[in-house]
């Protein structure tokens, strides 16, 4: 791409955005974001304060400090974006574009006159009914998997599919002994299935460990304390939770790992966990739901199963599954680069639409 862009990168409101955030779509703008600001574009984040950016941040609220604080924040949030937008056009700086990964920026697009590329990480069932109902016309979709797009194809100005990658020089295998242990990462929540992952290990006899945080939602909480809080205890010193991994904690736990196990109970539409586990040579062991049965191949570079009983008899074979395939696989399919260079088409794809648009309607 040969211009250079100012470009607007909107965060899921809550919680900061960094690369060692929990949540998916977080690790996914901050890679994006950090890429094309060595590639010379302008960029911005907006996030929670606490976020980190390569370029400029714009800090919208401090994170909430009680549960179910969603509502309140997605309006700070919004209030502090547009009134930055204006300012910004005020002062002879405008924005090219607005990558919006916040799930829901994009419905307020009708307030400004700039285009908006929403990246959608969730299944459509996770988003409100009404969220998709006549979007403003300077709002492009894209996905992060092909079967993905399958849920969103009624959708106005569908851009396209761009699948999802991790920074290859971060996550490298140890080739050193493994600990033995299985190993769920990720936001714990009821879809992703932790619960499912304590069953397994409690059936394959095998340590678990369960890394990553309970989002501040108070269903989220009630799910920790109703099914992981007494499946831990019964598991006493074969489970262990860790709430808060350094980035150095995760690595470790990767690389060791007998197996990373990824139980969702939903049509999953990408795997950061997965293409990490892979980089780092180890198997992951998933339900065949959405996206995971196109990232694992079965086999190859771990399992697909239908059931946790499945998951616990494949944990059995994992040490078949060669590390050196699994980090080639990775290397070939899921580096940030190849997604970083896509997002780059796909901006100059928006813009050169919006910008014929525009000019039509000038004539018009």
């Amino acid at each position: 791409m040969s211009d250079r862009l100012r470009i607007l990168y909107v965060a899921y409101p809550l919680l900061p955005a960094s690369r060692d955030s929990c949540g998916g779509a977080e690790q996914v703008l901050c890679a994006v974001e950090r890429l094309m600001h060595q590639r010379g574009h302008a960029t911005i984040v907006a996030a929670c304060a606490g976020s980190q950016a390569a370029g400029e941040l714009l800090a919208t609220g401090s994170e909430p400090t009680e549960a179910d604080q969603l509502e309140q924040r997605e309006l700070e949030h919004r209030a502090a974006i547009i009134e930055t937008i204006s300012q910004r056009e005020r002062q002879g700086a405008a924005f090219d574009l607005i990558h919006d990964h916040s799930g829901s920026f994009w419905q307020v697009a009708a307030e400004f006159d700039l285009p908006v590329l929403a990246t959608l990480h969730l299944p459509r069932q996770l988003y409100r009914a009404d969220a998709f109902f006549q979007p403003a016309s300077n709002v492009f979709f894209n996905c992060a998997s092909r079967c993905q797009s399958k849920q969103f194809n009624d959708l106005p100005r569908f851009a396209g599919v761009i699948e999802n990658g991790i920074d290859l020089e971060r996550f490298r295998p140890n080739f050193g002994e493994r600990e033995g242990y299985l190993l769920w990462m990720g936001r714990i929540c009821e879809e992703k299935g932790a619960h499912l992952a304590l069953d397994v290990a409690q059936a394959a006899q095998l340590p678990v460990i369960l890394a990553g945080q309970v989002y501040p939602f108070s269903y989220h909480q009630r799910y920790y304390r109703r099914e992981i809080v007494p499946r831990l205890e019964n598991l006493g010193l074969q489970a262990r939770h860790i709430v808060a991994p350094t980035f150095s904690q995760k690595l470790r736990l990767l690389q060791r790992a007998r197996a990373v196990l990824i139980p969702s109970t939903v049509e999953e539409t990408s795997s950061l966990v997965a293409m990490e586990a892979m980089a780092c040579g180890t198997p992951v062991i998933a339900f065949r739901r959405g996206a995971l049965a196109q990232i694992v191949v079965s086999g190859v570079t771990g399992f697909l199963v239908e059931s946790a009983e499945e998951m616990a008899e494949a944990v059995r074979e994992a040490a078949k599954i060669d590390r050196n395939t699994c980090r080639r696989y990775a290397e070939q399919f899921y580096a940030d680069e190849r997604m970083a260079g896509e997002y780059e088409q796909l901006y100059e794809k928006v813009l050169k639409n919006w910008r014929g648009r525009r000019a039509h309607e000038l004539v018009a």
